[in-house]
């Protein structure tokens, strides 16, 4: 998020944040907290991540139907 702020919500590849709008609430919500992040390489067997993933696909499911 810090890199998408300095230049000012566009990527590496000079492209539009996606869900800029989204993105700029969790970095509102996360000013008020002590958040302490850790990368997870996405799709590789990690429990947690995961679940996360089942989560998001299940929340999108419901909210197509």
């Amino acid at each position: 998020i810090a890199n998408w702020k300095r230049r000012n919500w566009r990527t590496a590849g000079k492209q539009p944040v996606k869900n800029k709008d989204l993105w700029q609430e969790l970095d509102a919500l996360c000013q008020k907290h002590d958040v302490e992040w850790h990368w997870v390489k996405g799709h590789s067997g990690h429990r947690e991540n995961e679940i996360a993933d089942q989560l998001a696909n299940r929340g999108i499911d419901e909210l197509s139907r």
